[in-house]
Formats: structure tokens, sequence, C-alpha cells
């Protein structure tokens, strides 16, 4: 099975927005403390809305703040050829 990761830029973001506060950062996109240090920390992936409204805090697009990345799995890499009836 694939692992899927979402990295994110979101603690370096804060910093340069003038160390902006986790608290400030959640207050601004509507979700808890907590949510948004899971999310920095990796050990939570955000909504798709979510996501989106954490980059027009900080005025970036979506791919300045988040990265996906996944490990290779043979059976979804695998080149199949479809079948003709």
């Amino acid at each position: 099975m694939s692992k899927c990761l979402i990295n994110n830029n979101i603690r370096t973001l804060r910093f340069m927005a003038s160390e902006m506060t986790q608290q400030e950062l959640a207050d601004r996109t509507g979700v808890t403390r907590q949510t948004m240090v899971a999310i920095e920390n990796g050990k939570y992936s955000p909504t798709l809305e979510l996501a989106f409204r954490i980059s027009h805090v900080f005025n970036k697009p979506l791919n300045e703040v988040f990265s996906y990345q996944y490990d290779e799995d043979p059976i979804l890499t695998k080149k199949t050829t479809p079948k003709c009836k």
C-alpha cells in the first residue's frame, strides 16, 4: 500500500509573516490551534478547502504552501494496456 505524505511550509511562512502565531493562523482559517499544530507538524492532512484557506492567508499559491509525495506502489505505477473487445 502506498503511503501518502503532504508536506508543508507553514512554519516558515508564519515566521515570514511577522512571526504569526499558530493561534493567529488558526483564527484566520477557522480551525483550532490544535488542528493547526497537527497540520504544521505533518500529523494531519488538511481538507482541500482548508489548504486553500491557509494559502490565502499567506497570499501564496497552494503549491508554495503544500507539496504531495508518495511512496511508489508497483500496482499504481505498473503500465497497463486497455483490453479491446
